[in-house]
This record gives C-alpha cells, sequence and structure tokens, in this order.
C-alpha cells in the first residue's frame, strides 16, 4: 500500500491550499480514510475522517471544523483536505492515513504546510 500526500506549502494567515492525497495498493473505495497531521514538537493529532463512501460519513477535529474539508474521488483514488482561514497555529506536517479494520492501518510520508506570514 502506497499514499503519497501532496500540495503542502507556505501559505498566510488567512489563506487557503488544498492537499491531495493518491492511493495504491489497495481497494480504495472500501476504505475509510484520514487526515491527521503533527506540528513540531507535539504529537500527532487526527484532523479529519471520510467514510468509504464520503458523502455525510465525515468528521472533523473541533479544531479545524468549519474550516477545513475533506472529500475523495474513488475514481482517482484520492482523498482531499481543503484548509480555508488557515492559522498559524495550523502549521505541521499532513499525514494522510487509510483504515484497515478498525484502525489507521497505512500511512503516507506527510507534507509539510507553514502558514505564515
Amino acid at each position: 500500500v502506497q499514499l503519497q500526500a501532496s500540495g503542502g506549502g507556505l501559505v498566510q494567515p488567512g489563506g487557503s491550499l488544498r492537499v491531495s492525497c493518491a492511493a495504491s495498493g489497495l481497494t480504495f473505495s472500501s476504505n475509510a480514510m484520514g487526515w491527521f497531521r503533527q506540528a513540531p514538537g507535539k504529537e500527532r493529532e487526527f484532523v479529519a475522517g471520510i467514510g468509504w463512501s464520503g458523502g455525510s460519513t465525515v468528521y472533523y477535529a473541533d479544531s479545524v471544523k468549519g474550516r477545513f474539508t475533506i472529500s475523495r474521488d474513488n475514481a482517482k483514488n484520492t482523498v482531499y483536505l481543503q484548509m480555508n482561514s488557515l492559522k498559524a497555529e495550523d502549521t505541521a506536517v499532513y499525514y494522510c492515513a487509510a483504515k484497515s479494520g478498525a484502525l489507521y492501518g497505512y500511512w503516507g510520508q506527510g507534507t509539510l504546510v507553514t502558514v505564515s506570514s
């Protein structure tokens, strides 16, 4: 299984960015997917999750609710995280993950998002 995250970069506070994660080696449409992040000196934390069919089965950390949107395109084996109204505290390495059973068993390499003026 490979999860390739991309789209990170430098963005100003209040700006927007979309990160993507392309999956291979698994039956993507059968896997729930998630985004996590790890800021410098902090533990990895959950950001957003989406069920295998997408749609209404989405959930977010309170810290990003109303600002971030997770979505998926099963035809492209890709999951996205649209991030709006970015804050300095959103600076982190963002990781995508795929569920294997009840747990997130597969992880990508991460993409760095830096929010700074």
